[in-house]
């Protein structure tokens, strides 16, 4: 085979479609990012990632992606940088407050006699839907007897997470969510504030495990009565979600639930992965015995 010069192979490359040649170097960012840190962006939907690593690249003041690709090889801490604008950090407190009070009403029931209630948060951003869900246990009498466990790849969203400390402007709007959730008391009494933050009580915090781990590459750490991941999946092409599917249903007991977010569905799961509609208007699904 005769390979061309280096003043031939740049030409070609100066030839390309500017999409051809970015999409190039974003496959070779992902790939580094896979190969040196162990995190697999490689199936997400391509319109998203390309959004946040031009925007990143503009940040930096980088003349290309495999400049910035430089940086996340070899400048130290750098890849947390990227990996903070890849992540998914849209989330509030009893987000679409209709899926919580039909979890409230028509899921909880359901769990009341197990001895113990495990629950799993995947992709929990910053956790303000954990705190949402320990809440509503609580007031469901079930505290006690419930672990939910909240997960992200990213491990400064789980720090975060774990001090239960939210921007004070966003209480009013979460206020009005839990009241539209079925909360049944006033929403202050489980927070106190400074100037700045809203701080939840360590009472709210007791029966909440926070941990590091990735859907794409990690499996599956326990059976749980009901898995939460709502909005995550839309960011991953059809093999991933078929994949990540696979882990949920995997780590589901019999009968237990699976909810999704308003923009998704369990159109994707793979053969052999059923689930009964047990809400699919809330977008809750039954697993099969």
């Amino acid at each position: 085979m005769i390979r061309p010069s280096s003043t031939d192979a740049y030409a070609e490359l100066d030839e390309l479609p500017y999409d051809e040649l970015q999409n190039i170097e974003i496959n070779l960012l992902l790939e580094g990012l896979f190969q040196m840190y162990g995190f697999d962006f490689r199936h997400y939907v391509r319109s998203s990632l390309r959004r946040r690593i031009l925007n990143r690249m503009k940040l930096e003041k980088l003349p290309s992606i495999t400049a910035l690709l430089e940086k996340v090889l070899h400048e130290p801490g750098f890849v947390d940088t990227l990996l903070g604008d890849m992540s998914i950090r849209v989330t509030e407190m009893f987000r679409d407050p209709s899926f919580f009070l039909a979890f409230r009403n028509q899921v909880v029931p359901m769990l009341r006699d197990y001895p113990e209630i495990r629950i799993w948060h995947a992709g929990c951003a910053t956790g303000e839907e954990v705190y949402a869900m320990a809440i509503l246990m609580q007031e469901e009498g079930l505290a006690e007897k419930t672990k939910i466990y909240a997960t992200d790849m990213n491990e400064n969203a789980i720090v975060s997470a774990q001090r239960g400390a939210f921007p004070l402007k966003q209480m009013q709007m979460y206020t009005k969510n839990y009241l539209e959730a079925g909360g049944t008391k006033a929403f202050s009494e489980y927070y106190k504030t400074d100037h700045q933050y809203a701080y939840f009580q360590p009472l709210i915090k007791e029966n909440l495990i926070f941990a590091q781990h990735n859907l794409v590459t990690d499996g599956s750490f326990n059976e749980f009565h009901a898995i939460l991941c709502r909005n995550v999946m839309i960011y991953f092409d059809h093999t991933l979600q078929q994949q990540v599917h696979s882990l949920f249903h995997g780590s589901l007991v019999s009968h237990g639930y699976l909810c999704l977010g308003k923009k998704e569905s369990i159109i994707s799961v793979p053969k052999g992965v059923e689930y009964d509609d047990f809400m699919p208007q809330e977008r809750i699904y039954c697993k099969h015995e």
